[in-house]
């Protein structure tokens, strides 16, 4: 299936997917440990892994932390709606929402909200500061809503296999 990145064609086939799913479980497995996972020899399993770093399917690699172990124990879903959408005021709130290191993701939504953030703080008083001092001055802001996370059921980085 052609895959369309940027000035990138990547066509993922099923070996391709194996081996992101297995580097979604674990992505520091040695290229030995991956090329056994996902049944080739190591030359050929670097070759694709390199291709889909190349291509932009693979875009990085990251640890996957505990929040609260962290010391930001509270997990926030903002979701908000612009006043106007003219696209000065799109740009603005954009490029000041991605400059935000408490923002982890901002989805550009449908339905009655424009945007949804999820958002890592410490408690109630740095969520506070980050909604008087960060999202009130961008300007343009019509609505905010807040959602606080109190447990979490399920988390992945592991895409549904397509088979």
């Amino acid at each position: 299936m052609p895959i369309l990145w940027g000035d990138h064609v990547a066509t993922l086939d099923q070996k391709d997917r194996q081996i992101i799913r297995a580097l979604q479980r674990d992505g520091r497995m040695s290229n030995q440990d991956l090329a056994e996972a996902v049944n080739l020899s190591p030359s050929p399993c670097l070759r694709r892994l390199r291709n889909l770093e190349k291509s932009g399917v693979i875009i990085g690699f990251s640890a996957l932390v505990n929040a609260k172990l962290y010391g930001l124990g509270m997990e926030i879903f903002v979701r908000i709606r612009l006043e106007r959408h003219h696209e000065e005021v799109v740009q603005n709130f954009e490029r000041r929402v991605t400059a935000m290191p408490e923002v982890l993701e901002c989805h550009m939504m449908t339905g009655q909200v424009d945007y949804q953030l999820r958002v890592l703080v410490a408690g109630l008083d740095a969520y506070e500061n980050f909604i008087r001092n960060k999202i009130h001055p961008i300007g343009g802001v019509g609505s905010i809503e807040t959602s606080f996370v109190y447990g979490t059921v399920k988390q992945t980085a592991v895409f549904p296999d397509m088979e």
